[in-house]
C-alpha cells in the first residue's frame, strides 16, 4: 500500500525534510507514515509528524524560518509546527503531549532506516511508536487499534525487555494492550511472548497484595485530560501529570486539556492550579 499526497503536499514535505538535513539536525519519520511501515496500514495524513529531541526544537525552528516558512512552538512541551504556504503543516514533536514520551537518544539508536517521499530517512522504532500511541484515548482520537495492529504484525520482532522499560511503572498501560490484543486477535494472542505475559500478570498480582495508596491519584489524565477533567477539577483527585508523580506544569496542563476540550467540543474549563484544579 501507497499512502496518496496531494503534489503540493509531497513537495512540502520533501523540502522540509531537505532543509533539516542540510541543516544537519537529527530527525525520526514517525506517524502515518512509521505506522505503513510497520503495521502495513496506509490512510491519508493532514500532515508528517517528525520526532526530534528537545534540544533541538530552536534549531529546527530558526532554520525552517530562514528557509521562508512560518514556524513556531505551539505547545512548549512536547510540540512544534511548521506551515507551509497552503494547509499543510508538519509537526516537530520533541515529547507526548502527557509528558511522558520524551524523545531521547534510544529513539535514535534504534531507529529504522526506510524510503519515504523519495528520502532515504529514518524511521521511529516500531517500540517508540507503540509507546507514544498507547496513551491516546481521547474521545477524539483513540490509538488502541494502532497498538493492536503494531502488535499483529511485530510482536515477535519487538525487543520486549526495552518496551518493559519504556512503560515502567505505567506497566499497566501494556498489560490492558496486550489483554485487548488477545481480545481482537484471538487467534494471534500467542505472539506476545508468554513471559512478558507473566512478567505483566505477576506484577498486577504482587501489586494486588499491597495497600491501596491512601492519596486520591487520577492517572486517567496521562490517557486523557479532558476525559478525566471533572476527576480532578470536581472530586478532588490529584492531576497525576503534575508533580510529584509526572513532569508538567499546571501551564502545560492547561494549555494541553483547553486543545483536548476543544476536539472534543467541551468548554476548556478552569486552569488546573485554579481551586479544585488537582494540583
Amino acid at each position: 500500500m501507497v499512502m496518496i499526497l496531494e503534489p503540493e503536499t509531497a513537495d512540502f514535505y520533501r523540502r522540509v525534510l531537505d532543509i533539516l538535513e542540510a541543516g544537519r539536525i537529527p530527525y525520526l519519520v514517525g506517524g502515518a507514515f512509521a505506522l505503513e511501515r510497520f503495521a502495513g496500514i496506509a490512510r491519508r495524513t493532514k500532515d508528517l509528524d517528525l520526532f526530534i529531541r528537545p534540544r533541538d526544537t530552536g534549531r529546527c525552528i530558526r532554520v525552517m524560518a530562514n528557509a521562508g516558512y512560518r514556524s513556531e512552538v505551539t505547545q512548549a512541551h512536547w510540540l512544534a509546527k511548521v506551515h507551509a504556504p497552503d494547509e499543510a503543516f508538519v509537526d516537530l514533536i520533541f515529547s507526548s503531549g502527557n509528558g511522558i514520551a520524551t524523545v531521547d537518544d534510544g529513539w535514535f539508536e534504534h531507529a529504522v532506516v526506510d524510503h519515504v517521499l523519495d528520502r532515504e530517512v529514518h524511521l521511529c522504532p516500531a517500540e517508540e511508536l507503540l509507546w507514544s500511541k498507547s496513551t491516546i484515548m481521547e474521545r477524539h482520537r483513540y490509538d488502541g487499534a494502532d497498538v493492536a495492529h503494531l502488535l499483529r504484525s511485530c510482536a515477535d520482532k519487538l525487543d520486549w525487555d526495552r518496551l518493559l522499560d519504556r512503560f515502567g511503572r505505567h506497566w499497566r498501560v501494556l498489560l490492558s494492550h496486550v489483554v485487548m490484543f488477545g481480545f481482537v486477535y484471538p487467534s494471534e494472542r500467542n505472539r506476545v511472548p508468554r513471559r512478558v505475559v507473566d512478567e505483566l500478570t505477576r506484577r498486577l498480582r504482587a501489586e494486588l497484595d499491597t495497600p491501596a495508596p491512601k492519596e486520591k491519584i487520577c492517572q486517567g489524565t496521562f490517557t486523557s485530560g479532558s476525559q478525566y477533567w471533572v476527576d480532578v477539577h470536581e472530586w478532588g483527585y490529584h492531576d497525576a501529570r503534575l508533580f510529584p508523580t509526572g513532569t508538567l506544569t499546571p501551564e502545560e496542563v492547561h494549555i494541553f486539556d483547553r486543545g483536548a476540550r476543544e476536539k472534543d467540543g467541551q468548554h476548556a474549563g478552569p486552569r488546573s492550579d485554579t481551586p479544585g484544579g488537582g494540583g
